[in-house]
């Protein structure tokens, strides 16, 4: 998956989030920075990082994540609400910009690559993650969603026995591997657009994947998908690190203030509200049965 901050209701006002983020900015500006259309809030340059590239933020993804990350080359990214979250790390550390490198999911938390200053990509923090990178807070809670077609009647007493498409090298994955133990062959995708895709035109029968990514198909116009269920994963997104990181401690402090000053709720309204289309907390939870 790609518990500190929770999703908030999306019966806020966004457009008086939007108003009030717009404003609420403290402190110094910089004229040259370059954030797309984000909201800053804070202090600009309160924090010191020794950043990979000189006067940018560099942080890894994968895309296309709508909602997340609203553009589908790094070069086209304005906007969502990681995107801006990065960008609201970038400001107060007196960073002008933020420097976008997209990859495959797996490698992005695979530890093998060091060329950035964080990851923000869903990624759920995990024991086996943690071996090979560093960790932030967690900033956003995550559970695992069941997508199927519209018509369908797929549920937690059958789900074992239909064809599950899942993303590759997330704990969607594992979760449907090792707990589900479905009675069919898994079919893993490498990227979200292609796994649903798939479903829409019959591959599959069933998608098991982050509940927040999820929901934003079935708002889409001639969606023939819906969201049945979500189970739960007690588990949160973190920003990843590279192993040994000399900014992990500073990092960490601005996205605690993040967090505690409302901007991640605030972000999380605007952003990611729109694409949900529903309380996610009013989705039916689903059990598993492991005897």
């Amino acid at each position: 998956m790609r518990a500190a901050a929770a999703i908030v209701s999306l019966a806020v006002s966004v457009t008086l989030i939007v108003a009030t983020a717009a404003c609420d900015q403290g402190g110094s500006e910089s004229p040259k920075a370059q954030y797309g259309g984000c909201p800053v809030t804070g202090d600009y340059g309160e924090f010191h990082l020794s950043p990979e590239t000189a006067g940018a933020l560099t942080v890894k993804t994968t895309l296309p994540a709508p909602g997340w990350w609203n553009g589908s080359t790094p070069e086209s990214v304005k906007s969502g609400y990681e995107y801006c979250m990065a960008a609201n790390i970038a400001y107060r550390s007196g960073l002008d910009r933020v420097k976008v490198e997209n990859a495959p999911f797996p490698e992005v938390v695979s530890g093998r690559t060091s060329d950035f200053d964080l990851a923000l990509a869903q990624i759920t923090i995990t024991p086996e993650r943690s071996e090979v990178a560093e960790f932030s807070p967690p900033y956003l809670s995550s559970t695992l969603g069941v997508l199927i077609r519209d018509g369908e009647k797929i549920n937690e007493d059958n789900i074992r026995d239909v064809r599950i498409g899942v993303a590759e090298g997330t704990t969607g994955a594992e979760f449907v591997e090792n707990r589900l133990k479905p009675t069919k062959p898994v079919t893993a995708f490498a990227n979200d657009p292609e796994m649903v895709k798939a479903l829409e035109e019959g591959r599959v029968d069933a998608v098991v994947h982050d509940t927040t990514i999820l929901l934003a198909y079935p708002q889409k116009q001639e969606s023939r998908v819906r969201l049945v269920g979500q189970y739960r994963t007690d588990q949160g997104y973190g920003a990843l690190y590279p192993a040994g990181s000399p900014d992990k401690e500073e990092l960490d402090r601005i996205i605690r203030q993040l967090i505690d000053d409302g901007t991640l709720t605030k972000l999380s309204a605007v952003y990611l509200g729109g694409a949900f289309g529903q309380d996610p907390a009013k989705i039916p939870y689903l059990s598993v049965d492991d005897s």
